[in-house]
This record gives C-alpha cells, structure tokens and sequence, in this order.
C-alpha cells in the first residue's frame, strides 16, 4: 500500500540496532517468548498457534484481556480482536469516561506481511505478563487483529513474495476470492470488510494503525510510517498528527532502529535526487476510511528488505511508541475525535463546497533523507535501466512533494434519497453503518439529479470490478462534477425510497458513496453501470420513416445532419451511426435515461414523510 505524510521532517540518523534480550515471567521464570522469537525469527506461527499462544497469556492475565470474534472469513475462520485494558474495562463509552484511549491495531490485511502480528504478540506479553511495557496501558487501551486476513494468512508458501526478506514462510496477499482487501473498504464487496466495518462503528476506536511490509526502493531506514493527514481530516487533528510524529520517530531511533515519518515512493526510482512523490489521498484504503469515520489512522511500512527480526523488533518499538503519545495527549485525543464527530454531522449546513478530491498542491520542502549508493546500468535482458543498490549509506537532502490541494468539490444537499431497488448500494452504506430511513408515503419535491457521460470502463478487472473513468473533464463547483451534470427537476419521491440524511457523523461516507464523481464512489466502482446501458433500439426500416419525417418538420435538423456527413467520413460510412443520428433525437431514445444517475438530492428534509 502506498500513501504518505506531509509535514516538517525532523532530521534522522542512524544507530545500530540492538535486541533485546528474550522476555521470562519474573515470578515464575516460565518462557514466554513468542513463536518467532523461539525461531529466532525464522518462522511465523500459523493462525492455530497465533491462537494458542494468546490464549496462554489470557489465561494467565484474564482480568486484563478479551477475546472477542468479530466476524469469519469467506472460508469459515473465525476473526479474532484481542483488547487489553488494565482494569479490565472493556466498554469503549466506559473508557472514554475514564479518560482513556482506544487504539486499535490492524494486521496482516496483506498476509505475507505478517510482521505487526508478530510484534503485537510480544507487546502483548510485555503489557501484561512481563510487565516491561505496563506502563503504556495507564491511558490507552490496545485492540488489535493478529490477523485480519486469515484466509491469506494461511495460503502460506515460501514463494509469495519475492521482494521480503523473511521469514521462511509466508500468506498469500489476497484474501481466498483473490480480494485486496486493502481496496476494499469503501466498495465492501469481502466478508472480512464488511466484518471490520462493523467492529470499527461498535468499538469507535481513537486511533488506527495498519500494519503492512512496503515494496520499492531499497534505503536504509528500517521502519516507515505515516499518518493520514489528508485534508479529509479536521485541521486540529491535523496540526495534532504534525506535533506527535517526530518525537515517535525519535523514541523510535533511540532503540537502535532507524525511522523516518513518511512513505517512502520516489518521483523517480532512477534519480532519488528528485525527491519523495505525492500519493493520491482515496478511502479505498484503510488510513483515508477512517479520516471519513472521523478517526486518526496510521500506515506502517517496515522495510521488506530488513531481516524478519529487525522488522519485527522495529514494529513493536513503534507502537509502544505511539501508545506512550497517545497515552500523554490521551484526553486531547477524546476531545478531538468528538469535535471531529459534530463537524462531520454539520457539513450538509455549511456553504463551502466539500472536496472530493484532492491532487498535489506544487510545493515541495528539503529533507535529509538516508538511502544507499546505487548504480544504474542498461540491462540486456529487460531492455531497461538496471538499478544496482549497495549497503553503502548515502545521506543527501532532497525535496519532498508536500501540500494538497482541492481538484474538484461539490455543494452538499440536505440528504441523497436511493430508490429502493438499488440494493447493492444501500447494503454497503449500511455495511458501513450510515444512518438511513424510509420514505412511508409518496413525497413530491424539487430534487437535483445528475446526469452523467463521457465515461469509459477499464477493460481489465480490478478487484472484481471494472472501474469507470472520465473521458473529459468540464471543471467541478457548485453546479457539476466532472463527468456529471447536476440539474433541477420536480418530481415524485416514492414510497419506500432510502433516504440518507448528512447531518450525522458518517456523513462524509454517504458522501463518497453517492457523489458520482468520488474517486471510490458507487458510480465509480461500477454500481450503476446499467444507467449506461441502452435497453431499447429501432429496426432501419422503422428509423428510416422516422428520419425522412424529422428532416420535413425541422430545417435546423437538416442542415446539422448535412453538416455532419461532409465533416465526418466515419459517420457518413456508417449506416447505423446516420439512422442513429435520429432516433437520439426523438422521445424514443431518451425514455433509455441513459446516464441518468438515479441518486436524487434533496435541499431540506422538512415534510418528509418518514418511518
């Protein structure tokens, strides 16, 4: 996965990494290190022995863990979310109430990096068997999922990814239908999305973090990390994510692990000179879903090419680091998320348009980034530049796209309204878990409606979809969408129709679902590719009386259709496109709606005749 941080970087050095020595239980001198460990990291415990081993330190700390099943994978396994709380408080409104946080931690979406697993296993030991890290429970409660995509996990094979180093086996990347379910989030088409969506909306955690391996460059950081700091994001939050992130990164380089705080992608793999690459914001991924559930969330890339210890070891450094912040600005947090939550719930009252999507603002800023000497040469086999990296350090400043800006916004109605037939699309807003109600009786109102053209699909599938694109871009305000045309009409609501009101606190998901041009909006996942689909034609016999009846009552008519036969040789070729040069003309043709996008928009929601 591939996303970033934009703020000042405070400037990293390396240091040489240290282990730390394996952990025993004080009291009763029993061994407690975590399978990878007894391997000396050269192994990853399956999914049972993952299990087994929490349920050993449960049994031994039952006061202060909970293991709960959220939900089954599509081939059966049982999902699993461990929660450790000090006192053995486990209810998130009891949490808040005592000034606590709650971070919950994702796992092994893409199963062969299983890292985080791993390191959650052993900071869950140090919590509460060793009691090394105890101290990092005081405000924070830590959930997390050893393994969120379980079927992957266990397709394991030593061949899965060619780019890590380590361990000796590993998952599969996809979940069992070949879903990446870090494409997923906000279309919802996997069980195990639609699970985790529901387990987000009960535990309403503080923070988020996803735990991933990156692919790329080779560099010698070990642990990269970067929280979302879109624009999706309330500015406070923000400004809040700015302040923390260096003194992670610092607490963090002081164990002997080095890290920067930002994803790594460079402009050009070939010439690192020119600098760190912007990464288009999209809540397809989990770090920009939770910005629209209102929530801080954080990406870890460990460094794929870093022994399987050193990957492991730096993970946990950085949690415990995050939650030792978290822990300090603990009431802070509360109170951010909650402003978050009633900004949210308000947007739909404010005149400023919403933004949908974002693109890199221009700016750059100089950064001292720590890579490695490397050499480029033409290779004979692929015909491309070779890129050779050494282990020699090359520490160089550099520029790092920063800053983003607004590419295209729309006014907020009141409430989108879904006819009732659109089952698709109403089961994922209710996956994600957006308030909606029904209409209890006819309603007759002036709506704005879209129309939209000018699309073309994307011939390969993509996640089991084939997503649209817009051919041409008119420009987006107020009034229209690029793609789309927003227009007035009155019309009849009918009985039964899903109304989505947006004064609520996922208001921003009903957004990027019914807004068409949305970068991951139902439109744009191919929900609605049959409003495209002309369902009704004319036979040439029929079309050709009603050509010669058109051209005799409209002399405008006729001149166009002259005009285009001299200018277009295509056209003039083509037998079908002249007949059809008619019939889209005629009521015939638009009683197809083609393009006519069936979400309706409403001003206000007074009167509305609701269950």
């Amino acid at each position: 996965m591939k996303r970033f941080i934009l703020f000042t970087l405070a400037l990293l050095s390396a240091t040489t990494l240290t282990a730390r020595p394996p952990a025993q239980s004080a009291a009763t001198n029993t061994d407690w290190r975590t399978p990878s460990e007894a391997s000396n990291y050269r192994t990853t415990p399956n999914y049972a022995d993952t299990l087994a081993y929490i349920d050993r330190v449960a049994a031994a700390a039952p006061t202060q863990i909970r293991v709960e099943t959220f939900g089954k994978t599509g081939e059966g396994r049982e999902l699993k979310l461990v929660i450790v709380s000090k006192d053995g408080q486990f209810d998130p409104a009891a949490i808040h109430n005592s000034g606590r946080v709650i971070l919950l931690v994702q796992n092994s979406i893409h199963a062969g990096e299983m890292d985080g697993k791993d390191a959650c296993l052993q900071l869950l030991r140090d919590l509460v068997i060793t009691k090394q890290k105890a101290v990092l429970l005081d405000h924070v409660v830590l959930a997390f999922i050893p393994v969120y995509n379980i079927d992957g996990h266990e397709r394991r094979s030593a061949f899965n990814r060619i780019n890590q180093n380590g361990p000796d086996e590993m998952g599969w990347r996809a979940n069992s239908t070949n879903l990446n379910l870090n494409r997923d989030y906000m279309k919802a088409d996997a069980p195990e999305t639609r699970a985790l969506l529901a387990l987000i909306n009960q535990l309403r955690p503080d923070f988020f973090v996803d735990d991933h391996v990156t692919d790329g460059a080779d560099f010698q950081y070990d642990v990269t990390f970067a929280a979302d700091d879109s624009p999706d994001n309330p500015p406070a939050t923000i400004e809040w994510l700015h302040a923390i992130q260096p003194a992670i990164a610092d607490a963090v380089n002081k164990t002997g692990h080095l890290a920067i705080p930002t994803f790594i992608e460079f402009v050009d793999e070939a010439d690192p000179t020119k600098g760190l690459a912007f990464n288009e914001f999209s809540p397809r991924f989990s770090t920009n879903q939770l910005a629209l559930n209102n929530r801080p969330a954080m990406l870890v890339e460990l460094h794929m090419l870093k022994d399987y210890k050193t990957r492991v070891t730096g993970n946990y450094e950085l949690l415990a680091a995050l939650m030792d912040a978290l822990g300090r600005d603990s009431q802070k947090l509360i109170a951010l998320n909650a402003a978050a939550d009633t900004d949210s719930a308000q947007l739909s009252s404010s005149p400023a348009p919403y933004p949908l999507k974002f693109t890199w603002s221009g700016q750059t800023q100089p950064i001292l980034f720590h890579g490695f000497k490397a050499t480029i040469e033409p290779s004979e086999i692929s015909g491309a530049p070779w890129i050779r990296y050494s282990h020699e350090p090359l520490d160089q400043t550099i520029p790092m796209q920063i800053g983003a800006k607004t590419a295209s916004s729309v006014s907020l109605p009141a409430a989108y309204v879904i006819p009732q037939q659109w089952t698709a699309v109403i089961s994922v807003l209710s996956a994600h878990g957006v308030e909606m109600r029904t209409l209890t009786s006819d309603f007759t109102t002036t709506v704005g409606r879209y129309n939209c053209s000018g699309f073309t699909w994307q011939p390969r599938p993509y996640e089991s979809h084939h997503p649209l694109f817009a051919a041409e871009y008119s420009g987006a305000n107020a009034n229209s969408a690029a793609g789309c045309t927003l227009t007035e009409e009155k019309t009849t609501i009918p009985a039964g129709s899903i109304l989505v009101p947006l004064n609520q606190r996922l208001a921003q998901v009903a957004i990027h679902w019914l807004e068409p041009m949305a970068p991951d909006s139902a439109l744009s996942w191919g929900f609605f590719d049959t409003i495209f689909e002309q369902k009704e034609y004319g036979e040439g016999y029929v079309l050709e009386k009603l050509a010669r009846d058109m051209l005799a009552k409209d002399p405008a008519l006729k001149t166009e259709f002259e005009a285009r036969l001299k200018s277009d040789p295509k056209f003039a070729a083509n037998p079908y496109a002249r007949l059809s040069f008619f019939y889209e003309r005629s009521p015939w043709y638009k009683s197809n709606h083609i393009g006519e996008y069936p979400i309706l928009r409403l001003k206000s929601l007074t009167g509305l005749p609701l269950n």
